[in-house]
């Protein structure tokens, strides 16, 4: 499988928005997300001085992203870890505080490309869909053994899907003459169970429910709430973070960590505001930034994405 497809979402941008707290001596910079490295490769060739660590909880994407930041030597460490792991390796390393953070949330174009791991629901493949194939349940058994109501609260509230009753009915009839285990059967399922109206909204049917189950199967949101505030913790002060979220519930997670940060918590009326009610963050985006309209016509993936940016501005007072 080649690099060449992969095409890093607002790249330049990222790399500005991080560039005044990673043009510092000695700065190391986290990419949460390694996938298959494109922003960090960019990150190492940008910033000849800074030290990269890089996590990711996919075996593959650790394997493939080494060989091409195998150039770099030991400027990159890459780590097998979920992002919510980010202080413990970092402490781990030795690294007290860190200059600069990306997340680039969502799917890796290589889980999306590679048709055996059940991402993608334009192909038949198996229903796995875990992002580290060394643990966890897949998405089949997620459709095989939840009771009706998990699964309608899971696609309701993962895949924002309106008809999950409809869907989720028909699974639980169909699963009983036989388990699901590959993607084909289920988008035919979703696709014979949504009244005509639906079907012509918002491109391919499944796609909510394939969101829905992915989220669930990797535990994606509570691993996000996790990680967004332990990232801003390990921000050095004058530090700064990106993140790109593809789909709403994570941007409305990573806005409102974000906004926390930048806004006073002094009770109305204090003449002076004392130091540990005073903002930790300062924001670096107006809302969220969209991608331009050149760099989604180069790169339809890029389509959905939010940029959000913050420096970090003062240190937690204890």
């Amino acid at each position: 499988m080649s690099n060449t497809r992969h095409v890093p979402v607002m790249l330049q941008r990222c790399l500005d928005l991080l560039a005044p707290a990673l043009e510092v001596p000695g700065a190391v910079v986290v990419d949460c997300t390694l996938g298959l490295g494109g922003h960090s490769e960019a990150l190492l060739t940008r910033f000849p001085e800074v030290r990269l660590i890089a996590l990711d909880r996919d075996t593959e994407a650790l394997r493939l992203s080494g060989e091409r930041l195998a150039p770099f030597g030991p400027r990159a460490t890459l780590v097998h870890a979920v992002y919510d792991e980010l202080p413990e390796v970092v402490a781990r390393l030795g690294v007290p505080k860190v200059q600069g953070i990306l997340f680039d949330l969502g799917v890796s174009s290589m889980q999306l490309d590679e048709a055996d791991r059940g991402f993608a629901y334009s192909q038949d493949a198996p229903l796995d869909m875990r992002m580290d194939q060394t643990t966890g349940i897949s998405a089949a058994e997620v459709l095989n053994t939840y009771p009706p109501g998990d699964l309608v609260r899971v696609l309701r509230a993962y895949g924002e899907e309106k008809q999950a009753k409809r869907i989720v009915s028909a699974i639980v009839r169909e699963r009983a003459k036989e388990p699901f285990t590959t993607s084909a059967r289920l988008v035919e399922l979703i696709r014979e169970s949504l009244p005509q109206a639906a079907m012509r909204t918002g491109g391919n049917p499944a796609k909510r429910t394939f969101q829905a189950l992915r989220i669930e199967v990797n535990g994606e949101l509570s691993v996000l709430e996790r990680a967004i505030p332990a990232a801003v913790g390990a921000l050095a002060v004058d530090g700064r973070i990106a993140v790109l979220s593809y789909q709403s519930l994570e941007d409305r997670l990573v806005k409102q960590v974000l906004t926390a940060g930048a806004t006073s918590t002094a009770p109305a009326g204090l003449p002076v505001v004392p130091e540990e009610y005073q903002p930790r963050l300062k924001l670096l985006t107006r809302g969220a930034e969209l991608p331009t309209e050149d760099e989604v016509a180069e790169n339809r993936r890029a389509a959905p994405a939010r940029l959000r940016g913050a420096q970090r501005i003062r240190e937690d007072v204890r």
